[in-house]
């Protein structure tokens, strides 16, 4: 038996189904544990073919999923959650990679679905099934601790990364992340990791991002600071703190500071899809900040990097619009729009532009669609926009 998927579990009857059939042509073997499902989840694997085991949750990922390794029967194993798929573009290059005598993890890029931030992550998903692999910290359980051990004592192994997105992750939409309380869970968890290990800079990162992402700034700032301060700093890691330094001091409106962090963040010697967040956000600055020219470079980068990234098309439209390079600015919203028709910020900057040249119908046809769509999400600027079109003579 070659490939293993091992997974754990708790009420996940609604997203399960998309996963499993995203692997259940490339695994040997399903591997899930359930920690106390209460809906069909135990169901719906067994239906996929699972082998399905149970664990007493006790508020420890990495203990659950170290309880599902013990089940393990393949010479590999993938990792997956319910709100994850594997990407059928991926499997010949896991298969390749799988053949490495000495590869011992193959790092995959996640790609985070509907995130308007960092739409990319680089996990260690994917490893050699090797009694000293194992899962560590409590929140964002992860194998590399246990390989950076392994690394040091057997040197000739090997971690290499695919750069194909190989995983779809839908969980940090913001409907899952209340449904399921995922914020409190992870805070608490953390919380408690931090207390025995003040200085753990991947601690101080993915515990002062979520206090940054609740408003507590300060908090957030003190842990991102923490953490850069320890040496020396693997470039993930330390990307991770920069980055979330300047989402911070931009909530603070210490934009230099900012800048200067994200600036930082570019620098690592990481893959460059997961630096799109940092290019992004820098360029928002720079394009708040009146630099024109250097928020068109960045912006340029981000869609040269990901030509898929519908918010950076929407605001290299921006940037060429305040430059007055509407014709560009067009062809960029259009792009953005293609990429994402549920975009109602491109359709209303569009419309800003169709108006600007003199095609009224494009225009008002553009804003009806920013009108509809903010409707359903954003009803007051639905209401700003409708608005403004009436004092401008416009009814839509």
């Amino acid at each position: 038996m070659n490939l293993s998927l091992c997974m754990i579990v708790k009420n996940e009857e609604a997203s399960l189904p998309k996963c499993l059939s995203s692997v259940k042509d490339v695994v040997d073997e399903m591997v899930i544990l359930d920690t106390g499902s209460t809906d069909r989840t135990v169901e719906i694997a067994k239906e996929f073919g699972a082998k399905v085991y149970h664990f007493e949750w006790c508020n420890d990922f990495s203990a659950a999923r170290n309880y599902a390794l013990k089940y393990v029967q393949g010479k590999w194993v993938l990792v997956l959650d319910a709100d994850e798929v594997l990407t059928p573009k991926i499997v010949p290059e896991i298969k390749q990679a799988m053949k490495g005598k000495r590869n011992l993890v193959i790092n995959l890029v996640r790609q985070e679905v509907g995130a308007s931030q960092s739409p990319y992550s680089l996990v260690s998903r994917l490893f050699r099934y090797h009694p000293d692999v194992y899962f560590s910290r409590p929140y964002h359980a992860m194998v590399d601790d246990s390989v950076q051990s392994l690394l040091q004592r057997e040197p000739d192994w090997q971690v290499v990364s695919l750069s194909t997105v190989a995983i779809e992750h839908y969980g940090y939409q913001p409907e899952a992340i209340a449904s399921l309380d995922k914020s409190t869970r992870a805070r608490l968890a953390m919380e408690g990791f931090l207390e025995d290990n003040p200085n753990d800079p991947y601690v101080c990162s993915k515990l002062g991002a979520l206090y940054v992402q609740l408003n507590q700034l300060q908090e957030g700032i003190e842990l991102l600071e923490r953490g850069l301060s320890e040496k020396p700093l693997d470039p993930p890691v330390l990307f991770e703190l920069h980055y979330h330094l300047g989402n911070a001091y931009t909530h603070t409106s210490n934009l230099n500071s900012a800048v200067m962090h994200y600036q930082a963040a570019i620098q690592q010697p990481i893959l460059p899809q997961l630096k799109i967040g940092a290019y992004n956000n820098l360029g928002n600055l720079l394009l708040k900040a009146g630099e024109l020219p250097a928020a068109k470079t960045v912006y340029e980068r981000t869609v040269k990097i990901d030509p898929s990234f519908a918010a950076g098309h929407n605001n290299l439209g921006m940037t060429l619009k305040a430059l007055g390079q509407l014709e560009d600015a067009i062809a960029s919203y259009q792009q953005a729009i293609k990429l994402n028709p549920e975009y109602a910020d491109a359709y209303q900057n569009l419309g800003v532009v169709w108006l600007k040249v003199g095609k009224v119908p494009e225009s008002l046809s553009a804003f009806k669609k920013a009108i509809a769509l903010h409707e359903v999400h954003n009803p007051p600027e639905a209401q700003r926009l409708r608005q403004g079109l009436k004092e401008m003579g416009f009814q839509v």
